[in-house]
């Protein structure tokens, strides 16, 4: 029997996750179907429910249900919990095992794609939500020199901060009003303003020379991406970090890790 899998979002249309799970299912010979759910905002637990009831193997978790995704799990990885979000969920008889692998399909993408070692390296990461929750750890175990989270409301950020307190690098909280003046080698927007093409009102200078912007949405030209652009910097949309943040759940549901390359040279080819 085909086992079945899911991306659960709103909005969803965009996501190409079925098409990436349905190359990874082809290049292991693994014996699965993968879809899209739209729930509505007030409904992702019952659209979840319906899915495991109707014989679900396992979702992905996209915007903006990554938080409440975590208080259905009876299990939780220790990046999950360090998250407080999550983006993978199995399912196992009574079993609901919650797991985050945003954080380590970035810094994958980052460094091994990208070719950018992060070590020493200054980063801001713009946004305080459930996308920015879920790459903290990860980031920090690039060991960069430090790493600075800003948000349009800083009090968000600072609390976000706050919760990295004894750390041997603790992140540094602050407003974007806060960042005037200041350059970082890697930046990166986990904000949600690319879904809705707004602009961040970010200061001028934020990238310094040679640095890197990298925008978690992927698919289109953001604001973001655009002032980056006239600044200067390398840009990447967040189509490589998708690809290898998939890869890393297949691994969780199927026991293989697939090879992410062909994948994402397939997904560029079609003008992804």
């Amino acid at each position: 029997m085909t086992d079945r899998y899911a991306v659960i979002g709103h909005p969803i249309a965009h996501s190409k996750s079925p098409l990436i799970h349905t190359w990874f299912a082809r290049q292991t010979g693994q014996d699965m179907s993968y879809e899209k759910i739209l729930a509505p905002l007030d409904g992702f637990a019952a659209a979840v429910q319906a899915f495991v009831g109707a014989g679900g193997r396992g979702i992905n978790v996209t915007v903006p249900f990554k938080e409440e995704a975590g208080r259905l799990a009876t299990r939780w990885s220790e990046r999950a919990r360090l998250a407080a979000a999550v983006n993978t969920l199995a399912f196992d008889g009574d079993e609901t095992y919650a797991d985050n692998t945003d954080g380590l399909g970035l810094v994958r993408d980052i460094r091994e794609n990208l070719g950018r070692n992060m070590a020493g390296q200054s980063v801001l990461l713009l946004g305080a939500g459930g996308a920015a929750r879920g790459v903290i750890q990860p980031l920090l175990d690039e060991q960069p020199q430090r790493l600075v989270i800003a948000n349009r409301t800083a009090s968000k950020a600072l609390n976000l901060a706050a919760e990295y307190a004894g750390l041997a690098l603790q992140p540094r909280g602050c407003g974007f009003g806060d960042l005037a003046g200041d350059s970082f080698d890697i930046v990166i927007n986990a904000t949600s303003a690319g879904l809705t093409e707004s602009a961040l009102g970010l200061p001028a200078g934020l990238f310094a020379s040679g640095s890197l912007a990298y925008e978690l949405v992927y698919g289109m030209e953001t604001s973001f991406m655009a002032q980056a652009r006239s600044a200067g910097a390398s840009v990447s949309g967040g189509l490589g970090m998708l690809v290898e943040q998939a890869a890393e759940a297949f691994l969780v549901w199927r026991g293989v890790r697939p090879d992410t390359a062909p994948v994402l040279k397939e997904l560029r080819a079609t003008g992804v």
